[in-house]
């Protein structure tokens, strides 16, 4: 096989030099920015999904993209999820950048076949011949009472999964960069924008990223025990974390892991060196989440740096409960801060 398309490794230096600007915006916003300035960049990039086109999506995140570069590079699909993602692995081979969406999280099920047997492998099966530019769009995670399919965690489907890298941005620059970055990969990226975070606003700088691709973030400096997380529940740390300073006098570090696939493991192990112990939190059930393949991987490295147990604060191994019981079920700040008390306590 020859090569269709010709992409340059994943680096922030590698990006289109976008518009110099320093904006306050929603996450929203900064992911619709996102998309028109890497569509303004590159004519190869497409975005396209279920109602993206005529209403902006359901949540407005990609309004005025048809207006602006017509309806031939962002348009309407079919309700076929696994026809969506296949429509972009072909796009892909033949030399486009498609960035298409999943309009929400439980409705990636339909299309598993695709992306884990042909998206995720297709690089590996042509022996690097063939890029898979395409970066899969999806609202993610809980926080909003939404009902049924449309509040779910499937990160860990996709990191079990060899040849995609997954990425979950908690604020509005991290959410720009993030997928400008993530639409030059040569690899697809499965792009899981926390929906309880969409109206949140934040400072944006648009010419240079805060990080590269694949770097978490030290969200908080503390000395007492380390918090990691990502997504939506990066902003429930924090909280958690200035409500033990307050009330108990414990001094929490925050990391903010930005992306899961590439993992930024050296940061993680920096902070657990410094804090011994450590609580990983995230939203999905607790039984094979991300944060037991944490919580290992840590136990494994840093056995005689830890002072306790790494101890997880998640959601529990039930299916997704209806919009009233959601505060519930989602791990929030009382969670957090009993495993917080528990590895204190060792």
């Amino acid at each position: 096989m020859t090569q269709i398309i010709e992409r340059s490794p994943m680096h922030g230096d590698d990006l289109p030099e976008p518009r110099p600007s320093l904006l306050t915006m929603t996450m929203a916003q900064a992911i619709t920015g996102a998309l028109h300035d890497a569509m303004a960049a590159d004519d190869r990039v497409l975005v396209f999904g279920e109602d993206v086109a005529t209403l902006g999506g359901v949540f407005r995140v990609t309004e005025g993209l048809a207006e602006t570069f017509g309806t031939q590079r962002c348009f309407d699909t079919p309700l076929a999820e696994s026809a969506i993602i296949g429509i972009a692995i072909g796009m892909a081979v033949r030399g486009f950048v498609p960035v298409p969406e999943i309009q929400f999280d439980g409705f990636s099920a339909p299309a598993f076949d695709q992306m884990v047997s042909h998206l995720a492998k297709y690089r590996m099966r042509t022996h690097g011949d063939i890029d898979m530019p395409v970066t899969v769009r999806i609202p993610s995670f809980g926080g909003i009472g939404a009902v049924e399919h449309h509040s779910e965690s499937t990160e860990g489907y996709w990191l079990h999964t060899a040849g995609l890298k997954v990425v979950a941005p908690s604020t509005p620059s991290d959410a720009y960069w993030l997928l400008r970055q993530s639409i030059v990969c040569r690899d697809p990226v499965i792009y899981l924008e926390p929906k309880r975070r969409y109206w949140t606003r934040g400072t944006v700088d648009t010419a240079e990223p805060a990080l590269p691709f694949g770097r978490a973030s030290l969200a908080r400096n503390g000395t007492d025990v380390t918090v990691v997380t990502y997504g939506g529940l990066v902003d429930t740390a924090l909280s958690a974390a200035e409500l033990a300073a307050g009330q108990h006098g414990w001094d929490l570090e925050v990391i903010d892991l930005r992306t899961l696939n590439p993992l930024d493991f050296d940061t993680v192990a920096d902070s657990v060196r410094r804090t011994g112990r450590c609580v990983v939190m995230h939203e999905g059930p607790r039984t094979l989440g991300f944060g037991a393949e944490l919580a290992a991987r840590i136990s494994e490295e840093l056995f005689y740096d830890l002072e306790a147990p790494v101890l997880r604060a998640t959601g529990f191994d039930t299916p997704y409960p209806p919009a009233r019981l959601e505060k519930l079920w989602l791990p929030g700040v009382d969670r957090l801060l009993d495993c917080v008390e528990k590895a204190l306590r060792q």
